[in-house]
């Protein structure tokens, strides 16, 4: 079983979760999509057909529910951003797709009520003592869970110099690794048949993308004024001259089937 949240830790991810919110269109127009190739091994994974049940958790400014709206499914989508949940509605222009302004901790649904719940990106803010447990409850039997995460790697000599930003600016800042969602998952003992998929696709990003991705990160919105504006204007030298940045989007889909109760650890 995962390791019980530290007190210190719940109340920086609580403060941190709701930052996005002030900042929608710049997520909007920074934040790029999945890889059509991820999301389509998904769908095959989850046997999405009949019109499924989907609940994507986290739905942000409608970055994947634009793609899952493509989909024969009925499809529900929460976030705990009013701001966020409006331009994804706008984004995605559905009337089909039922959109709700409520953390994942508050939802309120019938336990089976969905065949897969999706997450991009954002199942690190979820409170971990319902994490795992409630998607479980919430699936049908033979249902998915699918943890969908992005990072873009820049080429160097950028990448050192954000990393250098970053780390001046953050205390305990690291880039340590953790375990990976299916060794999460996999301890959580709610789900099985864990399966993972990773995409690379190489790009090249516009200066304005680069500065409005970093600067719509939990960290960066947690910073005062001052260190918002020293970061960005390091961010913005390190940018001179660029007429496009190098880089690599890392996409990692990770999915498991909703096993017995029984299963689960005690």
């Amino acid at each position: 079983m995962a390791t019980a949240e530290k007190p210190e830790a719940r109340a920086l991810r609580e403060r941190q979760r709701v930052l996005f919110d002030g900042v929608a269109d710049l997520y909007a127009e920074s934040r790029q999509p999945y890889p059509a190739a991820i999301v389509q091994w998904m769908a095959e994974m989850a046997g999405l057909a009949g019109w499924a049940r989907v609940l994507e958790i986290g739905c942000g400014t409608g970055q994947l529910t634009r793609q899952l709206a493509q989909l024969p499914i009925q499809l529900t989508a929460i976030d705990l951003g009013p701001a966020m949940v409006e331009r994804a509605r706008a984004e995605v222009r559905d009337p089909a797709v039922r959109f709700e302004a409520c953390s994942f901790e508050d939802f309120k649904a019938s336990p089976r009520s969905f065949d897969l719940i999706v997450c991009g990106t954002a199942f690190h803010w979820l409170d971990p003592d319902v994490a795992w447990s409630k998607p479980a409850d919430l699936l049908a039997p033979g249902g998915w869970l699918a943890i969908l995460f992005v990072r873009e790697r820049y080429d160097e000599p950028l990448r050192s110099r954000i990393r250098s930003a970053w780390s001046s600016r953050t205390p305990g800042w690291s880039q340590a690794k953790s375990p990976t969602w299916a060794d999460r998952m996999a301890a959580s003992g709610r789900f099985t048949d864990i399966k993972e998929r990773p995409h690379e696709e190489r790009v090249s990003l516009a200066p304005e993308t680069v500065l409005g991705v970093e600067r719509t990160r939990a960290t960066y919105l947690s910073f005062d004024d001052p260190t918002q504006r020293s970061f960005a204007d390091e961010l913005e030298r390190a940018l001179d001259r660029c007429t496009g940045v190098p880089a690599v989007i890392e996409t990692v889909a990770t999915m498991g089937r909703v096993g017995p109760i029984a299963a689960v650890k005690p």
